[in-house]
């Protein structure tokens, strides 16, 4: 059997870089052809970014992808890596966008995948499946192919695929085993949820199985905007067989050597109803033989607080290095989510680019500021203190307010002066408000829900201490206080506050609203789950008249099944309620 030397570039792309990106394949490449792979893949539009929005409605882009497709094969060639076979991800057009006047029916923009070689684009391949659910809008920007490529390389067969393909039956997998493949290459962008791992592995076999091949996958690492990419990618044999398997969130090259069928000239192509047909490719490539054997071994798995720690960290890092900013801000209450954030925001940019500041009113506890100067000398971060009684004060004087109106007031000064800070010395403020206080509107517009991004947005109040108290395990200085982890959570607006007064426990709060949003259960269907009947219907209340607040707050990380944000998409005005007719 010849044996395919092949690499999986699991990388960071940036979207709109197109040259960076392609300074990025052209290096990883070189990395490849010197550990002597044959074939290198890169991830779904790995030239471009993913995902490009409606940037993918410009001419203008759509043609620098294109031309950079060019010149990438050509640059390759004089970097002296034309021997090695090079897949990577990049958005074509065979037509007007789908909303322009102009569209035609069955082309328009192409979410596509091609192969470099010989300086040459020697082959190129349209998706099939179109995702349209979750974060997804493909049917919105894309056409979708409707032939799969095979690409005869050095004798053995290669089909080409991108990522939706290997989440659905039928189509391009099922075409593959009629075309008698040995090998099904499948790039993604696969964004980051919980547990999403343990899917894949399963996922990927049954395709397997479907093709009757092996599957080579290969997935996008990174941040972008809400959306984080972990990698996590994987060879698997055509019985199932788990060959190799990269880490998380690391960029990494996959270096394994398969044995693989050759190709035949005589194989039988019946129809299938997979309704696509098959374009072969030969580009005369000879498998050199390579003297040493690679075997690329599989990375443990990560427990389920490292793996959101590690996805809050470089969705973090990437938001602000990718949109150059040269540090954070952020409010230190001596709480337990300033902290997280914190240590987080530590994690991703290091001390010197963190500044954390103690706003004290006139009902902030010694303990509290005590522990958000023990957390900055934890962790090394800029500490500074700005108390705000004063100012709250001057405002009060001019002004007739009580109650929740003096409560938000010192919130929102407290938002002035981070955002005072971002403006005088080039900040991000960093808001620190968790998916429980979000999802019943427990924030003050325009005070601590400031900012321009927030690492917790999606992360439960429960999760928030569980974090915590895994960060505190690792190696070096536990860099939360003990106490902001054990003590009861408040928001210090008057005196002797706790969320308690406002909120149920969040071991009974989150349940609910993992349900209720993540879930899209009913309040019946909440209720039948053993939830006191007042407290569904106290929740949902909150939710639901909370969603004006969450169309306006800062995007955050994704690391649920339904973040807030693109993932879940209600109207504000929206008289509807659960249980009333």
């Amino acid at each position: 059997m010849p044996t395919l030397r092949i690499a999986l570039a699991q990388v960071n792309s940036t979207v709109g870089d197109v040259s960076g990106n392609a300074a990025a394949v052209r290096r990883w490449s070189r990395e490849a052809a010197d550990a002597g792979a044959h074939l290198v893949a890169f991830p779904e539009m790995m030239l471009t970014g993913y995902p490009i929005e409606d940037l993918v409605f410009r001419n203008s882009f759509v043609e620098a992808s294109r031309q950079a497709l060019r010149s990438l094969a050509a640059d390759l060639a004089a970097d002296c890596l034309g021997d090695v076979a090079v897949v990577v991800g990049y958005v074509d057009a065979d037509g007007p966008a789908a909303i322009s006047s102009d569209a035609e029916p069955g082309v328009g923009r192409r979410d596509a995948s091609a192969l470099l070689y010989q300086g040459e684009v020697a082959a190129t391949y349209y998706k099939h499946h179109l995702p349209n659910y979750g974060v997804f809008d493909e049917d919105r920007y894309f056409e979708p192919g409707d032939t799969l490529t095979v690409v005869r390389l050095g004798g053995i067969d290669v089909a080409l695929t991108v990522c939706e393909d290997i989440w659905q039956a039928g189509g391009p997998f099922t075409a593959a085993r009629r075309a008698g493949v040995g090998l099904v290459v499948n790039i993604n962008a696969s964004p980051y949820e919980l547990n999403k791992d343990d899917v894949r592995l399963a996922l990927v076999q049954r395709r397997a199985a479907e093709a009757g091949a092996a599957v080579a996958f290969v997935n996008m690492v990174g941040g972008q905007d809400e959306l984080v990419f972990d990698g996590d990618s994987m060879i698997v044999s055509a019985t199932g067989q788990l060959l190799a398997r990269t880490g998380q969130f690391t960029e990494e090259l996959l270096v394994h050597d398969l044995d693989l069928p050759p190709a035949a000239d005589d194989v039988p192509a019946p129809e299938h109803g997979d309704g696509m047909s098959i374009d072969r490719v030969e580009i005369g490539a000879v498998l050199a033989r390579r003297d040493d054997v690679r075997k690329a071994g599989i990375a443990d798995r990560s427990s389920d607080e490292a793996e959101i720690w590690s996805a809050l960290v470089l969705g973090l890092r990437d938001y602000v290095n990718k949109n150059r900013f040269r540090s954070v801000v952020l409010g230190l209450s001596g709480g337990i989510d300033s902290a997280v954030v914190a240590a987080i925001a530590v994690d991703a940019l290091g001390p010197e680019r963190v500044v954390g500041v103690s706003l004290p009113s006139g009902y902030s506890s010694d303990h509290s500021k005590d522990d958000a100067a023990d957390l900055a000398k934890r962790t090394g971060l800029d500490y500074r203190t700005e108390p705000i009684q004063a100012m709250v004060d001057a405002f009060l004087a001019n002004m007739s307010l009580s109650g929740l109106a003096v409560e938000n007031l010192q919130a929102r000064v407290r938002g002035v002066i981070l955002m005072a800070l971002s403006n005088q010395e080039g900040h991000l403020v960093l808001t620190t408000g968790n998916k429980s206080e979000l999802a019943v509107g427990y924030s003050t517009l325009y005070g601590d829900s400031v900012g321009g991004f927030n690492p917790l947005k999606d992360v439960p109040k429960t999760m928030v201490w569980q974090l915590a108290r895994w960060r505190n395990t690792q190696p070096g200085t536990p860099p939360i206080p003990e106490n902001s982890i054990t003590k009861a959570p408040s928001a210090e607006l008057r005196p002797g506050q706790k969320d308690s007064d406002s909120l149920p426990d969040y071991e009974i709060l989150d349940p609910i609203i993992k349900g209720y949003v993540d879930r899209d259960l009913g309040r019946a269907e909440l209720i039948a789950a053993g939830n006191d009947p007042a407290l569904v219907d106290r929740t949902l209340r909150m939710i639901d008249l909370a969603e004006y607040k969450r169309r306006q707050s800062a995007p955050g990380t994704k690391i649920s099944g339904k973040a807030f944000g693109r993932d879940r998409r209600l109207p504000i005005t929206n008289l509807f309620r659960e249980g009333k007719s």
